[in-house]
């Protein structure tokens, strides 16, 4: 017997191509009907496209999972250079100082725009192209699904034999009962056992054949194109997301404070393409009231190492109360939807400069930053105005200073410091003047100092030996040129007045939320993508005279190593069903005789 033509999707393995477009299929014969199929001596020929079939053939490789796929892996790959250059847009420091060390790469660098990666043209063009892939794989996909939950399951194929999955066995049929009727009733139990086990079930009787189709697990299609279509959602958080996201560092000493606004409180500032510079931030503040580390004790198996950090800070917003609160490492604040992190911490100590006629001309606590575990740290001072030289011109000063919150010496007799508390701190500063080059507009680093056309008045080659000081103490800068003084805040003159500060990171991330929720759902539907078996199972009862002919079978799409054992499964529980009911019935017959 031939098979039928409306069996053919179930009665061999599913496979992809079932799922074609019945308009696909004619597109493809009429294809070949139009070429002829075969050349005149009978060889096959290559079907001639257009400008219309070749845009038709590009879109569909376009929109095909394995290209989704490899522009999936090409999108990671390309990301790779963004995590080893540094890029202008987090870091701009950092990319200036890598052209300074790398003068020879920097045209080719700039030419593939990799101090740009995120949002150069061949990185773009990899997002968009993964963008509209899975577009174009999901839609289509999810109407063709959605006609298929719509649809029956199929009919009972006319031989379940041919399929691999296939049990058969006989049935008596009660006296008193005929064997179609009774072959009726063994499909209802069936029905009632499919429906039960969460199948969707169709009957189909026809010519005393009583048969039963079931199938489950379109919650597999469901997964997979919950998981592609939740590829897109991350695709829009982040492109769009990313937009409205900004980033910014700031640093605090002890008794000042920070204001969320870009001409007072940020060092840097990297915001997003959609962010309103002027109106986009809200306004609040924060005060570091003081910064508490503890350290492994002198004697102790790990002594300087840094223990807790705690910043205690006060926040504000404009016409509320003042709140207390606490900073830690890997305990953020939250405030306006900015999650507020710690980064680093050092020592800011306050340093006074005065002309030589003894005016104020540099009075700041200077952040140094530290260089080693033990806290040993450099810092800049950079006097712009008031200093007066021996010829009566204005000079510029530049100073770079270390601090030592432990001061001891190496075996060279090069200071260095012991311990990261201060138990004996000492400052010295190698002295240079001339231009700063902070006058012709050109950005500079507060935490760096380029001495290249300046002169080297104390420290390093000068010929004189650094400025050395401990809190409290005053000496002289070269050239008469004025003093400088380390101060001593408290009247005893403690070294505890060496103050504390905290750099912060600041992060606004108003997609974040969304690529969460869409990462969630990528996972729910590739669980239920891998782990959820798609089935169909048959149950057939033929009338065979005084005896039915009982015949289970079962297809699996893809890979299903449990379809064996879910027909087994069937037939054990349905054949019990079936056999209890025959037994009850026999003993009604016994009990009215």
């Amino acid at each position: 017997m031939s098979r039928p033509s409306s069996d053919r999707p179930v009665d061999g393995p599913l496979r992809p191509s079932d799922h074609l477009d019945h308009g696909d299929r004619l597109e493809n014969s009429d294809r070949l009907a139009a070429t002829g199929g075969s050349s005149s001596d009978g060889a096959p020929t290559q079907p001639q496209l257009g400008i219309v079939g070749w845009l038709r053939w590009g879109w569909r490789q376009l929109t095909s999972m394995r290209t989704a796929l490899v522009l999936l892996l090409l999108l990671a790959i390309a990301a790779i250079p963004g995590s080893l250059v540094p890029q202008r847009s987090a870091d701009p420091n950092g990319v200036s100082q890598w052209r300074v060390n790398n003068p020879d790469l920097v045209d080719l660098f700039e030419a593939l725009q990799l101090f740009d990666v995120y949002t150069s043209v061949w990185f773009s063009s990899i997002y968009i192209l993964l963008f509209i892939s899975l577009i174009g794989c999901v839609l289509p996909r999810t109407k063709h699904h959605w006609k298929a939950l719509r649809q029956r399951p199929p009919r009972t194929p006319a031989r379940l034999s041919r399929l691999d999955d296939h049990l058969e066995t006989t049935a008596e049929v009660p006296e008193g009962e005929d064997a179609a009727s009774h072959a009726s009733h063994a499909i209802d139990l069936a029905q009632a056992q499919l429906r039960s086990a969460r199948y969707r079930v169709e009957r189909y009787d026809r010519d005393g054949v009583a048969s039963v189709s079931a199938e489950r697990g379109y919650i597999r299609e469901t997964g997979n194109l919950l998981f592609h279509g939740a590829l897109v959602g991350i695709l829009i958080s982040v492109g769009i997301g990313g937009g409205f996201t900004y980033t910014g560092q700031t640093v605090i000493t002890e008794g000042d404070g920070f204001v969320n606004s870009l001409g007072l409180g940020y060092t840097s500032f990297n915001p997003g393409r959609f962010v309103d510079r002027e109106n986009g931030l809200t306004p609040y503040s924060i005060s570091l009231d003081r910064f508490d580390v503890t350290y492994t004790p002198i004697g102790e198996a790990g002594q300087g190492q840094s223990g807790d950090f705690q910043a205690h800070v006060t926040t504000r917003f404009p016409g509320e109360a003042p709140k207390t609160d606490v900073i830690r490492v890997n305990h953020p604040i939250t405030m306006a939807g900015d999650r507020i992190y710690l980064m680093g911490n050092g020592y800011a100590p306050t340093i006074t400069v005065r002309n030589a006629e003894g005016e104020v001309v540099f009075g700041e606590s200077v952040p140094f930053l530290p260089q080693d575990g033990n806290m040993t740290s450099q810092g800049v001072v950079k006097v712009a105005d008031g200093i007066v030289g021996a010829d009566g011109s204005a000079e510029q000063l530049g100073l770079v200073g270390f601090f030592y919150p432990t001061a001891g010496s190496l075996d060279t007799g090069a200071l260095t410091s012991m311990y990261g508390d201060l138990l004996n701190p000492r400052m010295t500063f190698w002295v240079y003047a001339g231009d700063l080059g902070i006058d012709d507009g050109t950005p500079r680093s507060v935490y760096a100092l380029d001495p290249t056309g300046m002169e080297q008045l104390a420290g390093g080659d000068s010929g004189l030996a650094s400025l050395e000081l401990v809190p409290g103490e005053t000496v002289d800068l070269p050239n008469g040129l004025g003093t400088i003084t380390f101060e001593d805040a408290t009247a005893e003159g403690a070294p505890e007045a060496v103050k504390r500060y905290i750099s912060l990171s600041v992060h606004n991330n108003s997609g974040a939320i969304w690529v969460l929720v869409f990462a969630i759902l990528a996972l729910v539907g590739l669980f239920a993508a891998l782990f959820v078996p798609r089935r169909r199972m048959w149950v057939k009862a033929t009338a065979d005279g005084d005896t039915v002919r009982l015949e289970y079978a079962g297809l699996a799409r893809g890979e299903d190593p449990a379809i064996a054992l879910a027909v087994a499964d069937l037939e054990r529980e349905h054949r019990a069903a079936l056999q209890g009911e025959t037994a009850a019935a026999r003993d009604r017959q016994a009990n009215v005789k």
